[in-house]
């Protein structure tokens, strides 16, 4: 079965029967799940392969004229080993060595799941979606923005699992405010392998959180086969411009020499951590991803890794951070421009931002977005539910809204199919001038499935849209929330690997009960 037949399957299935017999048949069947997307659109060239030449050469130039920090002793001291010129905690990168170090990642990799019909694809056509991250706040099922708990962090993990086009749980969707921070990552995984069966992603705030996520996925994947075999990805940020810190690089020191993928990807608000120019900020980003990248390769050789960015512009009235502008689009064209020309997998964004709430603004933003990101051809699509008010906050509506536009990107992503078009055109001759096709067999073979048919979005009339309560697209989020909450069934997790973590934890937690948050 084709990627593109068995989404329509599932998401036939997942529209199909109704009343109480329907949803005790839909909580009784499996949680239907889409297989990795592999683009059948073309990529978009905004620029020509010179232009792409020049911001390459340049970041080159970057990387051996200015270097970049890596605020890290056993770092430093890689680098000296390797060969480059290195002054302080200053790196500078010969060409040659940048180069040769980037060649070795490999340009797709497989990212399993505790249950492997959920594994995943990452690099070359291949495109996942990933929800958000790092959420202090949430706005809730009665629409109110308040702190994010540990049963929201929770929530966010059963929605990602029963979201068919999400193919990972990420991990902090929302931070458990209420848990000391020392703790806190231990039930933040917990929840993530617990509540999902879909891969997920590490901590990477200190060395002992990512020793301690290598632990858990050891005992949920066996530790023989995550010393080798990538089931996270994790987040490491360059301080743009030009610092890898020590935090994150202690944490690349963990993964990569796991063999797990990090995501290295500078956090640039461009105009402010970078010039005010998307050319210039670009050149910036791809030679602190390249430096990231690199030095990846110093830990463990060929070990799966991802290009990425995260490039917002900045509000030249104020300050703040803006989601969903053209210049952060035309940015992802030329990241995937690059990505490509180095062969690397990459991360992008999709749905990230800065509207408070789930309305016309956080539409037009996310828009804008997630279309760059798919015709840029980006294979780790993050942020991709959830995501408001430039991050800060997670919204249940926005997440439910954001699931289900993600299946009509997945279809619009996987290109025009043809496997029915003899079909389609014996049904015009079956049907003659002024008939219709209602009832052809063509149609009633094809109707669930020819169109994407999204249940939140309103088409029906005024008149029924008011008898209907007149909800806004925002409250039918929360509604559907609610309604995917309460048919939520866990997915299984063996009896001796679920008790392996709660003792893994309890173990942690007393040896961490006198650290200071």
């Amino acid at each position: 079965m084709t990627d593109r037949a068995a989404a329509q399957e599932a998401s036939v299935s997942h529209r199909r029967g109704g009343g109480r017999v329907g949803r005790r048949a839909a909580r009784s069947a499996p949680v239907a799940s889409f297989p990795t997307l592999v683009r059948n659109v073309p990529v978009y060239e905004i620029v020509p392969d010179e232009a792409v030449e020049l911001i390459h050469q340049e970041s080159l130039a970057i990387l051996e004229e200015v270097g970049c920090e890596f605020r890290d002793d056993e770092a430093i001291a890689l680098w000296k080993k390797a060969g480059a010129d290195v002054s302080g905690t200053r790196v500078r990168l010969d060409r040659g060595l940048l180069m040769d170090l980037v060649s070795k990642v490999p340009s797709e990799f497989t990212l399993h799941a505790r249950n492997p019909e959920r594994s995943v694809r990452v690099g070359g056509r291949n495109s996942v979606f990933v929800p958000m991250y790092g959420a202090p706040y949430v706005r809730d099922l009665d629409n109110n923005r308040r702190y994010g708990t540990l049963a929201d962090l929770q929530n966010f993990h059963k929605l990602a699992y029963m979201a068919p086009a999400l193919h990972s749980s990420s991990s902090i969707i929302c931070e458990p405010m209420e848990i000391p921070v020392p703790k806190r990552h231990l039930h933040i995984i917990h929840s993530a392998l617990k509540h999902s069966d879909k891969p997920f992603m590490g901590i990477v705030t200190s060395k002992d959180r990512a020793e301690d996520t290598m632990a858990m996925a050891g005992i949920v994947f066996g530790e023989d086969f995550v010393r080798d075999n990538p089931v996270l990805v994790s987040i490491t940020n360059c301080n743009s411009p030009l610092v890898w810190d020590a935090t994150m690089l202690d944490a690349m020191k963990v993964y990569a020499r796991h063999n797990q993928p990090l995501i290295l990807a500078p956090f640039a608000l461009c105009g402010a951590s970078t010039s005010a120019s998307s050319v210039g900020a670009t050149a910036q980003v791809n030679a602190e991803a390249l430096a990231g990248v690199a030095f990846t390769q110093l830990l463990r050789p060929g070990s799966p890794q991802i290009y990425g960015q995260f490039m917002v512009t900045v509000d030249m009235k104020t300050g703040a951070p803006m989601g969903g502008t053209p210049e952060a689009a035309q940015m992802m064209y030329l990241m995937g421009a690059l990505a490509r020309k180095y062969r690397l997998p990459w991360r992008t964004s999709g749905f990230h931002v800065g509207s408070k709430l789930n309305d016309a603004q956080a539409g037009y933003e996310a828009n804008m977005l997630m279309h760059a990101a798919i015709l840029s051809g980006a294979n780790y699509i993050w942020h991709s539910a959830g995501w408001l008010e430039a991050g800060l906050t997670c919204g249940y509506s926005k997440f439910a809204t954001d699931c289900e536009q993600l299946v009509g990107w997945y279809k619009y992503a996987g290109g025009v199919p043809f496997d029915d078009f003899k079909d389609a055109m014996a049904a015009i001759r079956e049907v003659g001038p002024a008939g219709h096709f209602l009832g052809t067999q063509h149609t009633l073979d094809h109707f669930e499935s020819a169109f994407f048919m999204p249940s939140m979005m309103d088409f029906n009339s005024y008149e029924q849209w008011k008898a209907e309560g007149a909800k806004d697209h925002d409250a039918r989020g929360r509604e559907k929330a609610r309604a995917m909450l309460a048919d939520y069934e866990e997915p299984r997790l063996d009896e001796g690997v679920a008790d392996g973590l709660k003792h893994f934890i309890a173990q942690r937690e007393e040896s961490l009960a006198d650290t200071v948050m």
